[in-house]
């Protein structure tokens, strides 16, 4: 079988070597890729939302599957054209994966169909939303309608901030077209879990909970990022917890797209926060996280390739997913000055020592290959993972693992998975 998957960041080299341990897979491609990724893909220097070219390649090269790891190309109705033209294709159609592309959609979505989630109010003029906080509690959270890499959500704990907030998001365009509408919503708290699930349209089966740390700084302080580190299983996601949401979360979230006409196929990431009245949803995300896919996809027991292709099938409900009785931790190390400015180009040294090391592994987010050999090639760089018997000894494990790997301006965070120790 031929596989070709479409991305180029650590969720993409976590399914490739996911893949990569298929039994009937003789041949992956990734586009565009990463150095890391062309360890064990062929790359192909064809972007992922250059959708004409990469059906092309699919059907020259007679790729037998197709994974869409990233949310742009999802959002932007890539499976529709690989349908189109008659590939197998992994992923949701343009219709469903609005679930992410739309944060304004899917807030209606859970209203209707009595999803816990925020309260909150959808806006398209920023003097509606203006006039709307005057009235607000706050702290609010705004929320830029599209997708916007992960950083498209503010967190208000004044009036002045909440407005200069709508002015950053609907008349700055800080976060370009992504700001045309955008959600007000309640300030929930509590603890933070993500999961992420395989969805056939009907069944859906639940993967490993995770917990992610989106701030760039320790003690989750700084800006928002794509994600600097995440550990899986959350302590935090009990029995009682798991049993509500399959109740009146999950089912409920696949069951309501069918109803709405937009069967969705594929991976939803259910971002929820543990609130004192009870889990509630923060997001939807329509495909693995990023870096979730990390410490989730290798302690799945199952082969990747037979769940796809249950999902694209509609058989998920003879699939019995199982993940490891053990723990992973991922710690991402990012390029000094993520998520602002940094600089690319560095050489990277130490890869060599994850070759082996089981248990270990190295997922390339932003590196390139060289002549001279592998150099840093984006903000957040590598995502180095490890397992463990327990959470305590994953992370003990990883922080260990990121000082076989240097280059210059490398930066991480210090207390990932430090949660841990207080549940």
């Amino acid at each position: 079988m031929k596989v070709l998957i479409v991305g180029s960041g650590g969720r993409e080299h976590a399914i490739a070597t996911a893949v990569a341990k298929s039994r009937g897979v003789d041949k992956i491609y990734c586009a565009p890729g990463n150095a890391g990724i062309g360890q064990i893909a062929e790359c192909v220097p064809i972007g992922a939302m250059e959708f004409d070219k990469l059906v092309a390649f699919a059907v020259k090269e007679s790729v037998d599957l197709t994974i869409v790891g990233m949310d742009d190309p999802l959002v932007g109705g890539l499976v529709d054209e690989m349908k189109a033209a008659g590939l197998r294709v992994f992923g949701p159609r343009k219709n469903a994966a609005i679930l992410e592309g739309s944060k304004a959609f899917s807030k209606d979505l859970m209203k209707k169909y009595h999803i816990p989630t925020a309260a909150y109010e959808n806006f398209d003029d920023p003097g509606k939303a203006l006039a709307y906080l005057e009235t607000a509690k706050m702290p609010v959270v705004l929320k830029a309608d599209g997708l916007a890499l992960g950083k498209g959500v503010l967190i208000c704990n004044t009036l002045e901030e909440a407005q200069e907030g709508v002015r950053t998001i609907m008349e700055d365009k800080k976060f370009g077209e992504a700001g045309n509408r955008m959600v007000i919503e309640e300030f929930m708290t509590g603890r933070e879990v993500s999961v992420l699930s395989f969805v056939d349209g009907r069944t859906i089966r639940i993967m490993s909970s995770a917990q992610d740390h989106k701030r760039a700084q320790d003690g989750d302080q700084g800006l928002n990022t794509g994600g600097m580190g995440t550990f899986s299983p959350s302590p935090f996601y009990t029995e009682e917890v798991d049993a509500f949401c399959r109740q009146h979360i999950y089912q409920a979230t696949v069951d309501a797209m069918a109803a709405e006409g937009r069967p969705f196929k594929g991976v939803i990431f259910f971002g929820l926060m543990l609130t004192q009245d009870g889990p509630r949803v923060l997001e939807y995300n329509a495909r693995f996280g990023d870096p979730e896919a990390q410490v989730v996809l290798p302690r799945m027991k199952n082969d990747m390739i037979e769940v796809v292709e249950a999902c694209i099938d509609g058989t998920l409900d003879q699939i019995d997913l199982q993940f490891e009785e053990n723990a992973a931790v991922c710690v991402v190390l990012a390029s000094q000055g993520y998520p602002v400015s940094y600089e690319k180009g560095f050489a990277i040294a130490g890869l060599e020592r994850f070759e082996d090391a089981p248990g270990y592994y190295c997922f390339h987010a932003g590196t390139k290959q060289t002549p001279e050999g592998i150099v840093t090639n984006g903000g957040r760089v590598l995502g180095i993972t490890a397992k463990g018997t327990d959470l305590k000894e994953a992370r003990a494990n990883a922080y260990r693992a990121t000082e076989w790997v240097s280059f210059d301006n490398k930066y991480m965070r210090s207390d990932i998975g430090k949660a841990i120790d207080e549940a």
